[in-house]
């Protein structure tokens, strides 16, 4: 009898067991999904929203989980890039609490403008390949949207368009109107390497402008994309870098890169630094 009892227990415990197993690898499937699938950055706004579940399926306002706080949390709190020890735990739960609770909650909107891409690119010029970065945002057009470029890098092309910031000790004089501007001749002719300092004193260079006559005259060729990634300013008080990262494990996918707690005014400064402006 005790040995039937024995028996009886020792299949219990096993059952016991594997349910406990199943119910944790069952778990497990859920985080991996929850991990696993941020593949797409439409995808990255709904999960930052809480407008999603584990499994891809949407929340829509009518659902009682829709951009609930504890949902969003839970989401938030995976879309960071978890190698990334330069964003201190702390900057998280503040940013996270900031964005999630009830009275300064705040969502992303794919179409509110605010966030931008920047993506790195490689065109072959004068016979050598070379870097070029552009920048791109969504707009409105007709019945949808698009996305266009608004400003472009290129290393290249910095000696071309490079305002003259040294003393101006050539200019045009302020009589020339009374001569035709006949001076044109000389300071647009013989003066090629000195021409930036006959612009005006608000004259801001223009790499767009000139990588669009490059493409046109046929000297520059787009080769191939290196990376993308993007750029947010739409959350008050807040800065992110969104960036996609492919590799093995559950921390992969479109995952936040970089996390800025930055002012209204000093916003400038940074979109400066952005767009290659400080050089």
């Amino acid at each position: 009898m005790r040995s039937f009892l024995k028996s009886i227990i020792y299949c219990a415990l096993i059952f016991s067991s594997i349910h406990s197993q199943a119910q944790l690898v069952s778990d497990m499937d859920d985080e991996s999904k929850l991990y696993a699938e941020t593949k797409q950055v439409n995808q990255f706004f709904r999960r930052f929203n809480g407008e999603e579940d584990e499994k891809g399926d949407r929340y829509y306002p009518k659902d009682r989980q829709y951009r609930d706080p504890k949902l969003r949390q839970k989401y938030i709190s995976i879309l960071f890039d978890s190698q990334n020890r330069g964003i201190k735990s702390e900057l998280k739960q503040e940013f996270i609490s900031s964005v999630t609770e009830k009275t300064t909650a705040q969502t992303l909107d794919f179409h509110g403008g605010n966030w931008f891409s920047e993506v790195h690119t490689t065109f072959s010029y004068e016979g050598k390949d070379v870097p070029v970065v552009l920048f791109m945002k969504l707009e409105s057009e007709s019945q949808g949207y698009k996305w266009g470029i608004f400003k472009v890098y290129a290393e290249v092309f910095r000696d071309y368009i490079k305002k003259d910031t040294s003393r101006h000790d050539k200019f045009l004089h302020p009589l020339s109107h009374e001569l035709d501007f006949m001076n044109l001749r000389k300071a647009l002719g013989e003066n090629k390497s000195n021409v930036s300092q006959f612009t005006a004193n608000d004259y801001k260079p223009d790499y767009l402008t000139l990588f669009l006559y490059e493409i046109k005259k046929g000297n520059l060729k787009f080769k191939t994309i290196q990376n993308v990634k993007f750029h947010f300013f739409q959350l008050n008080g807040w800065y992110f870098e969104l960036s996609e990262f492919n590799r093995p494990g559950y921390n992969t996918g479109w995952l936040m890169s970089n996390l800025v707690k930055v002012a209204n005014k000093d916003k400038d400064l940074l979109e400066k630094y952005i767009y290659y402006e400080d050089k």
